[in-house]
């Protein structure tokens, strides 16, 4: 079973769903839980989820970090040797996702473990 859980927050209302289910996942198998945020609002990002989950029954770890997000959590998961990575299923839409790609579409095709992408809207 999971041992070690990543998922990454953003600030939005969607990324605070695939949290939640992480750390719900987390309590039922005692996994510890790191909540990353990736950018210049990273710190308040893992600090308002982090506060969300104040008291939860599960160990929370946090990570702020700076570039493409994809990148940055698929290399903390295989670094970090993470079991699961969730991700809400909303990201960017039309031009910017043509050219950019989607972070859990990046995310699933890349993973170094098991993903869960969370039916966010």
């Amino acid at each position: 079973m999971y041992q070690k859980i990543i998922v990454g927050v953003d600030g939005s209302p969607t990324s605070m769903k695939a949290a939640q289910k992480a750390v719900e996942i987390g309590q039922a198998v005692g996994a510890k839980v790191t909540l990353i945020s990736v950018g210049e609002h990273g710190r308040q990002n893992v600090s308002d989820a982090s506060d969300r989950f104040e008291g939860m029954e599960v160990e929370i770890d946090t990570v702020v970090d700076t570039g493409d997000p994809a990148d940055v959590i698929l290399e903390t998961a295989e670094d970090g040797g993470y079991d699961l990575i969730v991700v809400g299923n909303r990201g960017m839409t039309g031009v910017q996702r043509f050219l950019l790609g989607s972070v859990p579409s990046k995310i699933s095709h890349h993973s170094p473990c098991d993903v869960l992408i969370i039916h966010t809207t």
